[in-house]
């Protein structure tokens, strides 16, 4: 049933300070959904119409407020149910089920000091940046090494006669910029194909 049929319902039978009650509660309870508000809590209610006859929480609240009660819920039940959202679980959210309070600690810590070593990993490195190691003994894969074709294409990037074609020169942040100030090629740039230069 709406609140208006629960009103309509309770004021059968019911005496006239009761039916004026009842729409005083009913009054406010309009007054809370038109400002957005869906606290229809018997405390609110009583407080909201302390001037406008409804009795004190403590009234509505024993036996004689059982139809005061009645038409707050009918609102309650009436307003939009709000979704609980899940909390999503940290990642450290496990340590707390190690019963041992020493080890605990000690995982908290180690915890701490990788999350630290990790961000300051992303800060250095670029990220899906492939790092291949090779020892000194042995030579990198003909794969990873510059064909004569591709060395020539990025010494001609770095070339006098390439800044010249198209106006533009280095910096001291190792990029390229045009005669207007705007970076053409970014930080890094020249010194990224240097090393690719002097090690494939």
């Amino acid at each position: 049933m709406s609140p208006t049929e629960v009103l309509s319902k309770l004021k059968e039978n019911a005496s006239k300070k009761t039916q004026d009650t009842l729409d005083s509660i009913f009054e406010i309870c309009i007054e809370q959904k038109e400002r957005g508000l869906e606290d229809f809590s018997i405390a609110t209610i009583a407080k909201l119409g302390r001037k406008r006859g409804v009795p004190q929480a403590q009234s509505i609240r024993n036996k004689s407020g059982e139809p005061y009660r009645a038409l707050l819920k009918a609102f309650s039940d009436a307003s939009p149910k709000k979704v609980k959202l899940e909390t999503p679980k940290k990642d450290e959210d496990w340590i707390d089920e190690i019963p041992n309070p020493k080890h605990k600690l000690l995982i908290r810590i180690m915890a701490s000091e990788l999350k630290t070593a990790n961000q300051k990993l992303r800060e250095i490195l670029p990220p899906n940046l492939r790092i291949d190691v090779y020892d000194h003994k042995s030579q990198p894969e003909p794969s990873c090494k510059l064909s004569e074709l591709e060395r020539r294409a990025l010494e001609y990037l770095t070339s006098e006669n390439f800044q010249k074609k198209w106006n533009i020169k280095p910096t001291e942040f190792d990029e390229y910029e045009d005669e207007r100030g705007e970076v053409i090629f970014k930080v890094g740039t020249l010194s990224a194909i240097k090393k690719a230069l002097d090690n494939m």
